[in-house]
């Protein structure tokens, strides 16, 4: 009888810890002082700076990026997807008037290039960076069947902390209050399902350093 290995039902653990090595350096460079292990590890560990706050609560969100990465995939760039996955749940916390503290990413896929596992989390660590919050663990889900070569899928989950006091919930809202509106960068993650049905694949891509 055939010997069946791990990589043989399409699992190749050998690249996973090759993938691992060389991002190590790269996340490092998000760790917030208030972080206490390196990534790698079964858990992170981040110790809050109690004495930074008088009553803090903390606020989590999870989100993930969605049909973008389809135009991702089209145009073959995949460095900006992941600050659009930290953008979605730090915008989310943002909301409540927290300050995001610390991400963690997951990303599944059944067989990509290592180097565009690698723009991915170079693109979540620029985000941390932006956000001011560190990148202290994740998930790289290697399932065969699962996705068809070359696509991946995206998700994040973000915690941030907020004084008791000065949470934003909209139970203050009155009438004469000022809303003040702040221009878009650009689309982020949001309605590319429609994007994606009103323009077709050689626009996506001719339009994609727009839409990326």
């Amino acid at each position: 009888m055939k010997k069946i290995t791990y990589k043989d039902s399409g699992v190749d653990i050998k690249s996973a810890s090759i993938f691992k090595s060389k991002i190590k350096p790269l996340v490092r460079s998000s760790f917030r002082p208030e972080v206490l292990t390196d990534i790698g590890g079964f858990g992170s560990f981040f110790k809050l700076n109690k004495s930074k706050y008088k009553d803090p609560v903390l606020v989590s969100s999870s989100d993930g990026v969605g049909t973008k990465l389809m135009i991702a995939k089209l145009a073959n760039k995949h460095d900006t997807v992941g600050i659009d996955a930290v953008a979605m749940n730090v915008n989310d916390i943002l909301c409540t008037g927290a300050e995001s503290l610390f991400f963690l990413d997951y990303i599944a896929f059944s067989k990509v290039k290592e180097n565009v596992l690698v723009d991915i989390i170079k693109g979540i660590n620029d985000g941390c960076r932006q956000a001011g919050c560190s990148l202290i663990g994740g998930e790289t889900a290697q399932m065969p069947g699962m996705y068809r070569e070359g696509e991946y899928d995206i998700a994040g989950f973000c915690v941030g902390v907020v004084e008791r006091k000065k949470i934003i919930n909209g139970a203050k809202i009155k009438a004469s209050d000022v809303i003040i509106g702040i221009a878009s960068s650009g689309l982020h993650s949001n309605g590319y399902s429609l994007v994606r049905k009103a323009l077709g694949p050689v626009e996506l891509k001719r339009m994609s350093a727009q839409l990326l």
